[in-house]
């Protein structure tokens, strides 16, 4: 039987513009988020600059040598950090940091939460309120194995996502320390702490 995991249990008020697609498992979600963003922008208002699949709102603060490839989302009052690079479908909900040198990928990032430099988001769900220290690494793919496909534990359930590329669902108000990384695959819920240079791995391969 396939456990559910339900995206309401780790992440209060996803945006309003996912309510049809957080019923999905955090895989397909981000799976599929280009083209969820790609159906979002044009509901978007007057206060954004869309501009061929990336759309900014006003109040958002853009430092030098940022690059972002469509489609792109970055709501009210974030910041994004010098040399900053966002690609494959990213989803910045308000008052979102991005540190300087930080790449994210398919990913979204719920509001209030602030990614330190030099760090990589790949493939994950980030809720409210999440600090990323710096050097941190959600990691969304298994370089080192033969079968690269991401199998997760959750309530001692082991679920094939069928994909192989996911990085972490984070719940709200969690703290990942300096130089943490979190292996593909990791689930954590509200208000976790990883600390610094830890390695979280739920699911070792046998």
């Amino acid at each position: 039987m396939t456990q559910k995991i339900a995206l309401k249990e780790f992440i209060s008020n996803l945006s309003d513009f996912f309510e049809t697609a957080q019923n999905l498992a955090p895989w397909d979600l981000t799976s599929n988020l280009k083209d969820i963003i790609e159906g979002i922008i044009p509901k978007l208002g007057e206060d954004f600059n869309i501009v061929d699949g990336i759309a900014i709102h006003k109040s958002t603060v853009i430092e030098n040598g940022v690059t972002i490839k469509r489609p792109f989302i970055a709501m009210e009052n974030c910041i994004l950090g010098a040399n900053s690079y966002f690609r494959e479908g990213v989803f910045l909900d308000s008052s979102v940091k991005i540190g300087p040198s930080s790449e994210v990928k398919s990913s979204i990032i719920c509001a209030n939460t602030a990614i330190a430099h030099l760090n990589y988001i790949g493939n994950s769900i980030i809720g409210h309120h999440v600090n990323f220290e710096a050097g941190s690494i959600a990691a969304n793919h298994y370089n080192e194995r033969e079968d690269k496909r991401i199998w997760i534990k959750y309530h001692e359930t082991i679920i094939d996502t069928g994909v192989e590329k996911f990085g972490a669902l984070v719940g709200d108000n969690s703290r990942i320390g300096a130089n943490g990384v979190l292996s593909p695959g990791t689930i954590l819920e509200k208000k976790s702490i990883v600390k610094r240079l830890e390695l979280i791995e739920q699911l070792k391969q046998k």
